[in-house]
């Protein structure tokens, strides 16, 4: 199966579950997906979508979440729906937003990202958005644009046949 990770209006598709960073020359996690959302039938188990995640917000405090439960998360709120986890600050702003879309909603994005999602099936469409510190680099995503330190990335649409990684060089797949 493959992941297409949509940050902004780009995605990134890959058969990895992961999204890890590069901290002195080394691949450190950002987020994985350990189960996605899939509706079920009357008396079965539900299906979630659960992620681990360990990141810094922009002001520097430390976020780990096992299994969609914060290990690490001073003052933070946790919002988890069968499709999303959510985490954001006391006052509301968003740290980190992990939506796993349904199929309808990502036929709606771009046509860039369209296509290549109907190229690649099956995929799991996975809406990205936050203000992040993965290592040395600063990662904000928002519904239009990524940004990778002082980079901003639009429009793009990359598949590939590694984890998807955040580096000084952009974005590697």
């Amino acid at each position: 199966m493959n992941y297409a990770f949509i940050m902004g209006s780009n995605s990134y598709i890959v058969p990895g579950n992961t999204i890890s960073f590069t901290e002195n020359q080394q691949p450190q996690n950002f987020l994985r997906i350990l189960s996605t959302h899939k509706d079920t039938a009357p008396g079965e188990p539900r299906s979630i979508l659960i992620i681990d995640a360990e990141f810094k917000d922009n002001e520097g405090h430390m976020i780990k979440l096992v299994a969609n439960k914060a290990e690490q998360a001073p003052a933070f709120d946790i919002h988890e729906q069968p499709d999303r986890v959510h985490i954001t600050k006391p006052n509301g702003e968003t740290v980190l937003d992990v939506h796993q879309m349904t199929w309808n909603t990502a036929m709606a994005l771009e046509h860039n990202i369209v296509a290549e999602l109907e190229a690649h099936q099956p995929v799991v469409p996975i809406r990205i958005r936050g203000n992040v510190t993965l290592g040395g680099l600063h990662i904000e995503m928002d519904n239009e644009k990524l940004f990778i330190d002082a980079d901003s990335y639009a429009n793009s649409t990359l598949s590939g046949k590694h984890d998807l990684r955040f580096s000084h060089e952009g974005v590697l797949i």
